[in-house]
This record gives structure tokens, C-alpha cells and sequence, in this order.
């Protein structure tokens, strides 16, 4: 797809100004011109769909670029790197998932910058605890300026990732006075699974796999909703009595005494509701 699209070139630090100045022309999409574009590309390979698409969000991937700002590499590289993770993303966009292009796409463009970092940046090796490593990446963007950290600043970063204020101030020592390796050296006893390399990526679920989470989730809400509503109201009480309670659920002794029944009475109805309940969620998949 990307050879044969045409896109703005940024060639080096000197022209992104002009890049900047560029990438702005394009117009943000409305929600509807995004699904029909992302239509055209998807039934009939349109790359002219696919190019609006790109370049409507290349704004995106510069502004995430400068997140990145802080690890020392150029802008016009992270950005082109980021813009591969943005076609990469238009490739696997489905818009009949209901989620937009943008939300969809921010999953890829940092993925491709990470990447990028990983590929790029020597460090020493400064993180070897489990603090060490949520300050490394997070100490960066926390900070409101490029001077030394303020002692209520230390206390409110510490407070906030829930870590020692001594642990911050080491840490910013390190990061303003070294390089740091992201891979562990082969030559020393330290645990590989401890370098920033093993740690860099994003754990979380692809965006595929995280749409289709939510929207089981939602399914699921959805459906036992209905169900519930298609109970009786002493069927739909004694479900929510035992199942549905935060702070934990009645006893079957416990409703019986309220409905005046015995408590095996009580587990009958349950038990009739619980399975009319799974034939009505069943058959609203």
C-alpha cells in the first residue's frame, strides 16, 4: 500500500517546519466521511481512500511524536516511523467496528516509535527494580520543566506513581547525567527480563483484540439486561439478591424469610430463572 500512495516527504530536521505547516491543510474527517473512505478501501482497495485517510491524521502521529521528545532522537524520524504505524493502521481499520480511525490508529503509531527506540537509543542499564522501571518511563513526562525537580514536585511524582521520593530523585540523577542501554549485557549476571528492552513494549491487547473485548463486555451487559427484564419480579429480586450485590449476596435462609417460603423454595426459582436467563442471553448473540 505504501508505494503507492503519494505522501507528504519529510526529508530531515530543516524541513519539518514546512511539514508541519503542511500536514495542517488537510482537513479532520467527520465520523461519516471516515467510514465511507474506510468503506471504499476495504471493498474495493480504493488508495485514494485509503491516502485521505493517511494523511487526514498525519497531525496525529506529529503530535505524538513530540511525547517522545525527551529520549534525544530526531522528530522527522520518529514521525516517519510513526506515520508507517498510521498506514499500517488504515490497512487493518474496520470501520463497521463502530470505533474511529483515530482511537483505532494510536495503538500502531506508538508501536512503530517504540520500535524506533528500542532500534536507536544506547542506554546504560539504570532500571533494575520494578520502581526503577515505572519512573524511567513515566519520570519524563511528568515533569513540568527542564530545571531540577522541586521537593513538593518529587512528593506529588512519588505520591502519583506510588513510589519512594528518594527513588525520584535518584532516578532523574541518572537520566540527566547518562546514557542508558536497553538491551541487558550479555557479559554481566543481570536477569534479561529486567532491561528496559523487555519492559519498552506495549502489554496491553491489540487493537483488534481490545475492540472485541469491549464489545463482548457490552454484548454481555446488554443481554443480561434483557434477561433480567423478561423475569418476574420475584425471580428478577432473588437474582439480584444473590448474584448482583456488590458487598456480596443474600442467602437463600435470608430470602426465604422475606418471601415467606421455604429455602428450597428459593432455590427453585432461582434455579428456573438462572436457566431461562441463559436461553435468553444465548439467543441474543
Amino acid at each position: 500500500m505504501t508505494n503507492a500512495l503519494t505522501l507528504p516527504i519529510l526529508a530531515s530536521v530543516d524541513s519539518l517546519e514546512h511539514y508541519s505547516k503542511v500536514i495542517k491543510t488537510y482537513p479532520i474527517l467527520t465520523a461519516e466521511a471516515e467510514y465511507a473512505l474506510a468503506i471504499k478501501f476495504k471493498q474495493d482497495n480504493d488508495l485514494e481512500a485509503a491516502r485521505q485517510l493517511i494523511v487526514s491524521h498525519l497531525r496525529l502521529v506529529a503530535s505524538i511524536a513530540r511525547g517522545y521528545n525527551g529520549y534525544g532522537l530526531p522528530q522527522s524520524d520518529l514521525i516517519q516511523e510513526g506515520n508507517i504505524g498510521l498506514m499500517k493502521a488504515v490497512k487493518r481499520f474496520d470501520p463497521d467496528r463502530g470505533v474511529r480511525l483515530v482511537s483505532f490508529a494510536m495503538h500502531w503509531i506508538k508501536a512503530e516509535m517504540h520500535e524506533y527506540i528500542v532500534r536507536n537509543w544506547r542506554m546504560v542499564k539504570i532500571a533494575t527494580t520494578k520502581a526503577q522501571r515505572k519512573l524511567f518511563f513515566n519520570l519524563r513526562s511528568m515533569r513540568t520543566g527542564l530545571n531540577s525537580l522541586q521537593p513538593s514536585e518529587v512528593e506529588h511524582i512519588a505520591h502519583t506513581l506510588n513510589v519512594k521520593p528518594e527513588d525520584v530523585r535518584e532516578m532523574e540523577a541518572r537520566l540527566n547525567g547518562h546514557e542508558i542501554s536497553l538491551e541487558a549485557n550479555i557479559d554481566d549476571d543481570s536477569d534479561e527480563h529486567y532491561s528496559p528492552i523487555a519492559y519498552l513494549q506495549d502489554e496491553g491487547l491489540e487493537p483488534l483484540e481490545a475492540i472485541q473485548a469491549k464489545q463482548t463486555e457490552i454484548a454481555k451487559t446488554t443481554g443480561l439486561t434483557h434477561a433480567l427484564q423478561n423475569l418476574d419480579d420475584r425471580s428478577r429480586r432473588v437474582v439480584e439478591s444473590r448474584w448482583l450485590q456488590e458487598s456480596g449476596g443474600k442467602t437463600l435462609h435470608e430470602l426465604a424469610d422475606e418471601f415467606g417460603v421455604s429455602a428450597e423454595r428459593i432455590r427453585q426459582i432461582e434455579q428456573k430463572a438462572m436457566q431461562k436467563m441463559k436461553v435468553l442471553m444465548l439467543s441474543s448473540r
